[in-house]
C-alpha cells in the first residue's frame, strides 16, 4: 500500500458510512467520550503522541476496521510508528472486540454479534467509524488553528478535568435496547 492509498481509507469509510454533521456530536457522545478520553490519557503519558501522530493513528484504526470487515490483510507497517500505534490502540480499545477482550466477552454474553458475519460486522462498526471520522475532522481543524498539540489542547480544555490519569482504557457498546453500556 502506498501513501495515497493509505490516505484514501478515510474517504472510503465516509462513502460507506457517512459522517457526523457539525452540531450532531452529542448524539454520539457515548462513544466519542471513551475514544477521546483514551486518546488524552495516551497523550498525557506520551507527549510525542501528538495531533500529527493522531492523524496517522486514525487512518491505521480505519484500516484495521476495514480489515475486520473485509478479511483482507494489507501490510501497513511502513506507516506505523510507536506513537501512532499507541494512539491507534487507544481508539480501538474504546470499541473493538478484536482489540479489547472485555468488549468481546460482553458482546458474546449478550449474543449481540456473529464475528464471522461480514454484514453484522459492518453494522457494528458504523458508529465507531462515524466517531473516528468526526475526530479526524476535529484534529485537522485544531492542527490548523493551534499546531501539533492543537487537538489535545482542545481536549484538555473541554473534557480534561473529567479524565483521570490512570492507564485504564474506557469503552462503550450498545445493548439490544440501544442503551449504552460504558466501562
Amino acid at each position: 500500500m502506498n501513501q495515497y492509498q493509505f490516505e484514501q481509507i478515510a474517504k472510503r469509510m465516509e462513502r460507506r458510512y457517512g459522517k457526523i454533521r457539525k452540531g450532531e456530536e452529542e448524539k454520539h457522545s457515548m462513544l466519542l467520550f471513551p475514544m477521546e478520553s483514551n486518546l488524552l490519557k495516551i497523550h498525557r503519558k506520551y507527549p510525542d503522541a501528538n495531533s500529527r501522530r493522531l492523524e496517522e493513528a486514525i487512518l491505521l484504526a480505519l484500516h484495521e476496521v476495514e480489515m475486520h470487515i473485509t478479511g483482507e490483510q494489507i501490510d501497513v507497517r511502513c506507516f506505523e510508528g510507536q506513537e501512532n500505534i499507541r494512539l491507534k490502540n487507544a481508539l480501538m480499545q474504546a470499541f473493538d472486540p478484536f482489540t479489547n477482550r472485555e468488549i468481546c466477552d460482553v458482546l458474546e454474553h449478550m449474543e449481540k454479534i456473529d464475528f464471522h458475519d461480514k454484514k453484522e460486522l459492518e453494522n457494528y462498526y458504523k458508529e465507531p467509524v462515524l466517531c473516528i471520522l468526526r475526530i479526524q475532522e476535529s484534529v485537522k481543524t485544531m492542527l490548523k488553528r493551534n499546531g501539533a498539540d492543537g487537538y489535545f489542547d482542545f481536549l484538555e480544555r473541554t473534557i480534561g478535568t473529567l479524565i483521570t490519569n490512570n492507564e485504564e482504557m474506557n469503552y462503550s457498546i450498545y445493548s439490544d435496547s440501544n442503551q449504552p453500556y460504558m466501562q
